[in-house]
Order: C-alpha cells, then sequence, then structure tokens
C-alpha cells in the first residue's frame, strides 16, 4: 500500500475529499489529506505558515503526492508541493492521467 499526500487548491475541496475515499477504498492508498477550514474562518499568516509546515511534512511523509488537478489547473501553492516532492524523490501522480489510466 502506498501512503500519499493529496494536493490541490482549495476550491477543489469537494472533489478532495471524494477523491481520498475512492483511494483508499478502491485503489490501495493510504491518503494523508490536508486540513480543511470548513467553517470559512479567517486565518492569520502564523495559522497559514503553520498549515504549509505540516502539509511539507507530510509529504516528506508519503511515497507519493497525488495532485488533484481538474481541467489541467494547478495553482503556485501545488507546483511548490510538487516541486518538493520531485526534490525529495517523491513519486508525483496526477488525477488526470490516473483516472485515465484506471478506466
Amino acid at each position: 500500500m502506498k501512503t500519499v499526500t493529496i494536493c490541490g487548491s482549495m476550491r477543489f475541496e469537494k472533489e478532495m475529499r471524494e477523491i481520498a475515499f475512492d483511494l483508499e477504498t478502491k485503489h490501495e492508498m493510504n491518503v494523508l489529506q490536508c486540513v480543511y477550514n470548513a467553517a470559512n474562518r479567517e486565518i492569520s499568516k502564523a495559522e497559514k505558515d503553520a498549515l504549509a509546515k505540516a502539509h511539507f511534512l507530510k509529504i516528506a511523509l508519503s511515497d507519493a503526492v497525488y495532485v488533484v488537478d481538474p481541467e489541467g489547473y494547478i495553482g503556485d501553492s501545488v507546483a511548490e508541493e510538487i516541486q518538493f516532492a520531485q526534490a525529495n524523490g517523491k513519486e508525483v501522480i496526477f488525477h488526470s492521467k490516473h483516472t485515465a489510466a484506471c478506466r
């Protein structure tokens, strides 16, 4: 079983949650997810920095990152996460390509 960290824009929160469920139940992946701001509260710079630090640690602990990229969209933060993963020898799996391969 491969451990993956979900990476994607927060605008795709719903999709990321659904994809994580599918990866664990149908694709034998152990998913480390980002923390979602379900209450949509204001986030201070210190909180944002703490979340980013925790997310990069999840990537470091993972075998791969799983990039949720609807319509090919990858924002600046996700691009940084991909670069970090690659620099640390992690596999990068793009949802758009993974779902095509699973059909």
